[in-house]
């Protein structure tokens, strides 16, 4: 709904709404990683999240292919589509088309197929509300499944929300909202640093060559994910394979004052400036790696099984205000950094990199073990 919306919009704030409605649509990251832990356990958790990314990768390749190629089709596909004004009228539609299109495919897939997890879910409003209120007067619950009513074990109930709000929850959440602003704002400012011209700072790339180079990121994401995860998770365990991502994120934004130098200095980009670029696309590959880790640290820290889909409410509601603050802050301070010349027009890499050292300072406070 939120893509074909987009591909249709023609104002701003048309735009907006439709983007708006994509996140409040946007639940399925939290429960798809509650159904991932309740499928697993300590011993196939880091396998299983291994093969997480790959959907995740299969769409950082398509995607900016499928934008790029598709974007205004009766300008780039004259013969194919010049005599069409629909999409001379929507020339965005056609990308926001295929996406929307799969998604609804990828819906109907899940709604006959997607088997439960939950072993005794509760279907109405109403019964969760009630079961809400015998949690918390310490009444036990109950669930009706077909005029079956299923006592639950003490140690099976939800807990009561408040419970939730522990040390282990708080310092698990915290860091997947630090990992997360990190890793957006670098997500943010990459391609904007790459398609500035050279002469405020950028690289000056075509959006052909951008759209390239994300998905050389997202093919080479998903082949080190789904062979390379599990085995470094198991020899260095969660604590230290997550802050390796978040200490791969300095020389990351080191990298982008370096290159302004190389090109700058050169006229152009040079062979050089393509080396910092593929050791800034290689150092990336490891910050995927933190998602992993931190996501077994989520589920450890759930009080128990049935608390699992909770807890991941509470980290993904953190992670999606970084996640709605970082993109616009450090898209703005790029902008003010160039346009003032604060700092030498690198003030923004000054302050990521402080943030890098903030998300470091908060990793260290993590157990551990899981």
């Amino acid at each position: 709904m939120s893509m074909y919306c987009f591909g249709l919009s023609t104002t701003f704030w048309g735009l907006v709404l439709s983007r708006s409605l994509n996140g409040a649509l946007n639940g399925n990251i939290g429960v798809i990683k509650s159904i991932m832990a309740e499928m697993t356990d300590s011993t196939n958790i880091a396998q299983a999240y291994a093969y997480m990314p790959i959907a995740w990768s299969t769409g950082g390749v398509l995607g900016p292919m499928i934008g790029g190629a598709l974007a205004r089709p009766a300008d780039q596909f004259p013969h194919l589509f010049g005599d069409n004004e629909f999409l001379k009228k929507y020339p965005y539609f056609l990308p926001c088309a295929v996406p929307a299109t799969f998604s609804a495919i990828a819906w109907l897939v899940t709604f006959l197929f997607l088997q439960e997890t939950v072993q005794a879910p509760t279907f109405a409003l109403p019964k969760l509300l009630r079961s809400n209120k015998k949690l918390t007067g310490k009444i036990s619950p109950v669930s009706e499944i077909n005029d079956v009513t299923i006592e639950i074990p003490d140690n099976e109930k939800p807990v009561p929300f408040r419970k939730l709000l522990n040390r282990r929850v708080l310092i698990a959440a915290g860091n997947y909202a630090t990992l997360s602003l990190v890793d957006i704002a670098f997500r943010a400012i990459q391609p904007l640093f790459f398609s500035t011209p050279v002469e405020l700072g950028g690289l000056g790339l075509p959006p052909s060559s951008i759209g390239n180079l994300l998905s050389i990121f997202g093919l080479l994401n998903g082949v080190m994910q789904i062979f390379f995860f599990a085995k470094l998770h198991d020899y260095w365990g969660s604590k230290k394979t997550f802050i390796m991502g978040i200490a791969s994120t300095v020389p990351i934004f080191a990298c982008f004052p370096i290159l302004t130098y190389i090109v700058k200095s050169n006229g152009g980009v040079t062979p050089l400036a393509w080396m910092f670029v593929a050791l800034q696309i290689i150092l990336s590959l490891t910050i995927s790696f933190s998602y992993g880790a931190i996501f077994i640290y989520i589920t450890a820290a759930s009080p128990n099984r049935a608390s699992i889909g909770a807890t991941n409410g509470l980290s993904q509601m953190s992670v999606s205000i970084c996640r709605a603050i970082g993109p616009a802050a450090s898209n703005s301070l790029f902008s003010l950094s160039m346009r003032y010349h604060y700092m030498g027009g690198f003030l923004v890499y000054y302050v990521l990199l402080g943030i890098s050292a903030l998300a470091l300072v908060t990793a260290s406070m993590l157990p551990r073990q899981a």
